[in-house]
């Protein structure tokens, strides 16, 4: 069964980091590439960062490049996304995603997703 967890969430004051994970079972997650999306109330999803299957090749929106850095351990089937410098337009529930084969996108082809994590940026 094909599962994405996505943990470590959570309230943060403006300026401060967090480091998302997504653990992925079900299936090897070195065929696939992952992005981070995420959505606040009342907006469409949006993506964040992404990175392909192996290589290391990452692609990043404008609004986080040099805040949110994006990583893979495909030995142990997991993503991250690190954070730092959080603002409060931040706020958002984050979901990590996987298409098969190499090409990340910020956009589509995504095949499977997780439920989320609530992160919050407010003081």
């Amino acid at each position: 069964q094909v599962q994405l967890v996505e943990s470590g969430g959570g309230l943060v004051q403006p300026g401060g980091s967090l480091k998302l994970s997504c653990a992925a079972s079900g299936f090897n997650l070195k065929d696939y590439a992952i992005g981070w999306f995420r959505q606040a109330p009342g907006k469409e999803r949006e993506g964040v960062s992404c990175i392909t299957s192996t290589d290391g090749f990452s692609s990043d929106a404008d609004f986080v490049k040099g805040r949110f850095t994006i990583s893979k351990h495909n030995a142990k089937n997991m993503a991250y996304l690190q954070m730092n410098s959080l603002k409060p337009e931040d706020t958002a529930v984050y979901y990590c995603a996987v298409k098969r084969g190499w090409e990340c996108s910020l956009t589509f082809g995504y095949d499977y997703w997780g439920q989320g994590t609530q992160v919050t940026v407010s003081s």
